[in-house]
């Protein structure tokens, strides 16, 4: 028989345990917040303008190949020449290398305005964030899942080096990414498997679930988890699980899950979706 102590001492550390995984949490969700409102956040996006060969005029006139918020922008801001996958910036006082590969792309300033190239596939593409924009004025928070600690499970790392998944954006552009290895997991007593991607030193997952267009967003969610230990464990906190950008502005190129990571069952963890 246990003493009454022990009792005490196992029932404190749990309590501590899960008040510690509270706090880590609300934590994470804070500076979850602040990205997205930050200047590299998704919250400023305000366009996404896809290249054609030669010649993209732009500004904020609307007889430009390109019209940015005209409130926000001059009539003519230049041209944008794509040629032999390299793309220039030209404006009536000078010429710019904006993106070729290999290269650091620029962010031009203008105003409240940012943009740069972004390449999806072969296809190159304006990115622009307006820091005054519709998005970020309207941003009113996350509503989320309460934490539960049940969702913070140790997943069985399997190597698969070499292997490649065909990833396809909301876009329908495709694209491979290797696929280091598989999570496979337990939920009650069913077992679950989702395939990952690298990025740095995470595990990038792309996930559906069966909450998806019911409590979350339709498209699926992300989440981050550390590389696997010695022991090839993987913690998965779907408490962490968090909305793509594009549950945030129409201006995202957001990855889908593929179908392996269409998960049959409800995760009621993570960050929840009602709409724009």
């Amino acid at each position: 028989m246990w003493n009454k102590g022990i009792i005490f001492l196992l029932l404190f550390s749990f309590g501590l345990q899960a008040q510690n995984h509270v706090d880590e949490i609300k934590a994470f969700r804070a500076a979850r917040i602040t990205s997205l409102k930050s200047e590299t956040g998704w919250l400023n996006l305000a366009g996404l303008f896809w290249l054609k060969e030669g010649k993209n005029t732009l500004g904020g006139d609307d007889k430009n190949d390109f019209v940015f918020p005209a409130d926000h922008s001059d009539p003519f801001l230049g041209e944008l020449l794509l040629k032999d996958g390299k793309v220039f910036y030209q404006t009536v006082h000078d010429t710019m290398l904006v993106f070729q590969e290999g290269i650091k792309v620029p962010v031009i300033s203008h105003r409240s305005l940012r943009w740069f190239i972004i390449k999806r596939g072969d296809k190159y593409a304006v990115r622009l964030r307006d820091l005054e924009g519709e998005y970020l004025k309207a941003f009113k928070g996350i509503d989320c899942f309460p934490t539960d600690s049940s969702y913070r499970i140790e997943a069985d790392f399997i190597p698969t080096q070499g292997k490649m998944m065909t990833i396809i954006d909301v876009t329908g552009r495709a694209y491979t990414l290797e696929s280091p290895g598989l999570l496979r997991f337990k939920i009650g007593k069913a077992i679950y498997e989702l395939e990952t991607s690298q990025e740095g030193n995470n595990l990038f997952i792309v996930f559906g679930d069966l909450t998806n267009k019911k409590q979350t967003y339709g498209a699926g969610r992300f989440i981050d988890t550390a590389l696997p230990n010695a022991q090839g464990k993987v913690v998965i906190d779907f408490n962490k699980a968090y909305n793509p950008p594009c549950a945030f502005t129409p201006f995202a190129t957001c990855p889908l899950p593929t179908p392996a990571n269409k998960l049959a069952v409800e995760i009621r963890a993570g960050e929840r979706f009602h709409g724009h």
